[in-house]
């Protein structure tokens, strides 16, 4: 399969961001990223201690954060922007305002029985910017009933090409994350691949590779397998997306466009 060329650049950025520099320059690196993409590093560790920038990207917290044992709270999976948010109708949700898609197309072949169940439900674009906390967490306690792969390009998913590129998330590479809650009701977990990332890990499912050459998408089915809520399941090897999708009247989220939440705030409750 011929790469796209957005694949190229980004497996060129992912081998320089794995890379272990001398720890002088790596240490000028880590520091000139924290300085020009204005991380806050208060819960995290000093940046000259990170290895590689893909270590620096992948931080992991130095004390974990509070989680809500409310059962009918869902707490926000990652550190992110609110970049769009909404009711599924017709089958279609907004990457952006004005910029629909159909979730058919999003989910592929093998989602296609839970479609009926999401009309009337409720979508979440939740965007990671480079500087963000990149680990994603379980937003409420799920049962994990199958996950797939879909092989794709890896534009950019700023507000720009939001605004102007239509389906960008369809084209672009994916993670579907099929999941019921404690009731049964369907919730759906999307990972988005963008330019410069490099891997989206998934930490139960280690036969997932990402941007790699390969033209084959994978499935994989699960029995038993759960998620407490906010328990660590991944993370992007730089900034990304997560897509939220929630069965009708299961969800009442309390969210506004733009809106910066957090890993373990709460961004909704249970109907």
């Amino acid at each position: 399969m011929k790469r796209h060329y957005t694949s190229i650049i980004s497996n060129i950025f992912g081998k320089f961001a794995s890379k272990e520099f001398p720890r002088f320059i790596q240490n000028i690196i880590n520091r000139l990223y924290v300085k020009l993409m204005g991380l806050d590093m208060s819960e995290f560790d000093n940046p000259t201690n990170y290895k590689s920038l893909n270590a620096l990207f992948t931080r992991e917290l130095k004390k974990p954060r509070v989680i809500d044992r409310d059962r009918r709270v869902i707490i926000s999976p990652v550190d992110a922007l609110v970049t769009d948010f909404g009711k599924i109708v017709n089958g279609k949700a907004y990457q952006i305002k004005g910029m629909e898609y159909s979730i058919c197309k999003l989910f592929g072949e093998y989602h296609h029985k839970s479609i009926k169940y999401l009309e009337g439900g409720c979508f979440v674009n939740l965007y990671l910017s480079p500087k963000d906390y990149h680990r994603y967490h379980s937003p409420d306690r799920v049962k994990i009933k199958s996950i797939t792969h879909i092989v794709g390009k890896l534009y950019p998913v700023n507000f720009p090409l939001l605004r102007n590129k239509k389906e960008l998330f369809i084209e672009n590479e994916r993670v579907i994350i099929e999941c019921r809650d404690e009731k049964r009701n369907r919730f759906i977990m999307v990972l988005v691949g963008a330019l410069n990332v490099g891997k989206m890990v998934i930490t139960f499912e280690k036969n997932i590779e990402t941007n790699i050459s390969t033209a084959i998408s994978k499935h994989y089915k699960y029995r038993d397998l759960w998620l407490d809520k906010g328990e660590l399941f991944g993370w992007f090897e730089m900034g990304s997306t997560i897509l939220l999708f929630s069965q009708k009247d299961t969800i009442k989220y309390n969210l506004k466009i733009n809106q910066k939440v957090k890993f373990a705030e709460p961004i909704g409750e249970k109907i």
